[in-house]
C-alpha cells in the first residue's frame, strides 16, 4: 500500500498534468486521476463551470474513459451524448457539466493503464492531431513519472539501504540503480521529469555515503555534463561503448566522445580511473 507521502505526491502529479493539459490543448475543461483499489477517482478538475464532476469514480470498461483504459488507446467522441460507442454510466457527471466533446487519455505504465487524463468542450468539436498531440505528450510525461517511481520504490525494496552507509552487498545494486535513472532521463525530453529524475539522483548519491573509495589527497573540483554522467554510469556497469549507444540511443561514437572529455575533466588515462576518480568526487555512487 502507498504511503501517505506517495499519494500526495501522486495527486500532486495528477493535478500538474491536468492544468498542463488544459493549457497545452484548446479545451476549455480538464480533470483526471489514478487507478486505486481498481476504480479511478477524479482528484483533479480545471475549467469547470459547475461541481458536476466531483465525486466521478470511473471503473474499467465503463465510459468513454474506461474503454481509453482497456483498449490502452485515446478515445474521443464529438457528442457524447448521443454516443453509441461508450456505455453512459456517468452521464449524470458529464452531461450534468454540459460537456460534448470529450477526450480520454489512458495512463499507460508497462502495458497497463494506471489512470486517464480527460479533456472536454461544451460545444461539438473536431478534434485533430494538432489538439490530440500535446495532449497524448502530458499522458505520456505522467507515465514516464510514475515508472521511474516504481522502478525506484522496486530497488529500495529489493535493496535497503542504511541512513548512514550502504552495506557492501548493495552497493553494486545502487550503482545501477544510479546508471539506470540516467539512461531513463535521457530517453525523457519533459524538463520537469529530468528535474524530478535529478532529485532522485541526489538522494541515491547522499544514501551512497561512504560506498565509495577513501580519498587519499585533495580532490579536485570537476564538473561533468549530463551526457557524460549518463556515459560514465554505464561505463561504471562494465558496459562496453557500442552497449552504452544502445542503452542511451546514441551512436557509438558519439559515446567514445563523451568517455573522452569525462576522462580528459578527470585527469583519467582509462575509464576504469575515470570511474574511480567520479566516485572520489562524488559523482557517481
Amino acid at each position: 500500500m502507498s504511503s501517505p507521502v506517495t499519494r500526495e505526491s501522486e495527486a500532486d502529479l495528477i493535478a500538474n498534468a491536468v492544468r498542463e493539459l488544459a493549457r497545452r490543448t484548446r479545451f476549455p475543461v480538464a480533470f483526471g486521476g489514478l487507478i486505486e483499489e481498481g476504480v479511478v477517482s477524479v482528484t483533479s478538475i480545471v475549467g469547470a463551470r459547475t461541481r458536476s464532476l466531483d465525486g466521478l469514480r470511473v471503473r474499467p470498461e465503463r465510459g468513454l474513459g474506461g474503454r481509453a483504459m482497456m483498449e490502452l488507446r485515446p478515445r474521443m467522441t464529438s457528442d457524447y451524448g448521443s454516443s453509441q460507442q461508450i456505455t453512459h454510466d456517468y452521464d449524470v457527471f458529464v452531461l450534468g457539466e454540459g460537456l460534448r466533446t470529450l477526450l480520454a487519455l489512458p495512463i499507460v505504465v508497462q502495458g497497463r493503464s494506471r489512470g486517464v487524463l480527460y479533456a472536454g468542450g461544451w460545444d461539438e468539436e473536431r478534434v485533430g492531431g494538432v489538439t490530440t498531440a500535446p495532449a497524448m505528450q502530458v499522458a505520456q510525461s505522467v507515465a514516464d513519472e510514475l515508472r521511474i517511481r516504481d522502478e525506484v520504490q522496486r530497488r529500495m525494496q529489493e535493496a535497503p539501504l542504511g541512513v548512514d552507509s550502504v552495506a557492501p552487498a548493495h552497493r553494486e545494486e545502487l550503482r545501477q540503480s544510479f546508471a539506470e535513472l540516467r539512461s531513463i532521463a535521457a530517453s525523457v525530453d519533459d524538463v520537469d521529469i529530468r528535474a524530478r529524475i535529478a532529485h532522485v539522483e541526489r538522494r541515491l548519491m547522499t544514501l551512497a555515503g561512504s560506498t565509495s573509495a577513501p580519498a587519499t589527497g585533495p580532490i579536485p573540483t570537476v564538473r561533468l555534463s549530463p551526457r557524460e554522467t549518463d556515459v560514465l554510469a554505464c561505463a561504471a556497469l562494465g558496459s562496453t561503448n557500442a552497449e552504452i549507444a544502445a542503452q542511451l540511443g546514441l551512436r557509438e561514437g558519439t559515446i567514445k566522445a563523451y568517455l573522452g572529455t569525462a576522462m580528459s575533466k578527470l585527469d583519467a588515462s582509462t575509464r576504469h580511473a575515470a570511474v574511480t576518480r567520479a566516485r572520489r568526487a562524488g559523482l557517481l555512487p
